[in-house]
């Protein structure tokens, strides 16, 4: 029986920088990634599925009620934002250096993360991915703005 008071130092569990790389690519839109690295008592992590199922309704109206459907303009781009997000997470996992990552992450773990190429893979994944969504967003977004003006000046110009 240990009587003394000093602190006893608890091992921790190990958290792999490429289970988290790819849960930020895979899963990063309901937030799995914070889950994975810091419980499911995580506030940001919790953060993560309204946006991104407030933007899957938009991709359902589209579906439903076509591409004039306004209200899907709106909510198109908030599930893009998300998933450029957890991109970006992703990208930040994978790049941080072993070192920085077993500090944080695996202090008191009874092993420590070495990077292989399932992470850099992740990394590459996280790049294309993200950068194609963030575009896809942008271009999406500024094309119905455009549009939309377009329609009201023409309906300005009918009234006159």
């Amino acid at each position: 029986m240990n009587t003394s008071l000093a602190p006893t130092s608890a091992v921790s569990a190990y958290r792999s920088k490429t289970v988290a790389t790819w849960l930020a690519v895979l899963g990063g839109w309901l937030g799995l990634h914070r889950f994975y690295l810091h419980g499911l008592r995580d506030p940001i992590g919790w953060c993560f599925a309204p946006p991104a199922l407030v933007g899957l309704v938009g991709v359902q109206r589209m579906r439903a009620f076509g591409v004039d459907d306004h209200l899907a303009w709106v909510l198109i781009p908030i599930l893009g934002l998300v998933l450029a997000i957890s991109m970006i997470g992703a990208l930040v996992y994978g790049l941080t250096p072993d070192e920085r990552w077993n500090a944080r992450y695996n202090a008191n773990a009874a092993r420590q993360h070495q990077t292989g190429w399932a992470t850099v893979l992740g990394v590459i994944a996280a790049l294309v991915l993200g950068a194609g969504i963030l575009m896809a967003t942008i271009a999406f977004s500024a094309q119905h703005y455009f549009e939309y003006a377009a329609e009201q000046a023409a309906d300005a110009a009918q009234k006159r």
